[in-house]
């Protein structure tokens, strides 16, 4: 039995991840890196919403390590009351210095899925 919900979702993303992707130039990952919080520009305003949409399995989070001091990246499981594994990049000093890593790592999660379904 097919799952057509699934099949048109699919269908959509796959025109979002797209035309999502276009967004993301060298300006928009400048702009981030040097505020990560905001205020941003339409363009990577479309970008981080796409990005915040993503399903919580696999999600990228902060850990502060040592608040104020130490910053990882972990991701989500998915699981309730499953400690999410933390990567084996950073330390980060910073939290802007953490979002704009796990900025880069959804870049570039994003760049590979646009490039698998071409």
């Amino acid at each position: 039995m097919r799952d057509r919900q699934s099949e048109v979702y699919e269908l959509f993303d796959r025109g979002a991840r797209k035309r999502t992707a276009a967004l993301v130039t060298d300006a928009v990952i400048a702009e981030h890196e040097a505020n990560p919080a905001g205020p941003h520009s339409d363009a990577l305003q479309r970008v981080l919403r796409y990005m915040r949409r993503a399903p919580l399995p696999g999600k990228y989070v902060i850990v502060a390590v040592r608040p104020w001091h130490e910053y990882r990246i972990a991701t989500l499981t998915g699981v309730h009351g499953e400690a999410p594994p933390v990567l084996d990049d950073g330390p980060w000093a910073t939290e802007q210095e953490a979002m704009h890593a796990v900025f880069l790592r959804r870049v570039a999660d994003l760049r590979k899925a646009v490039e698998g379904a071409a």
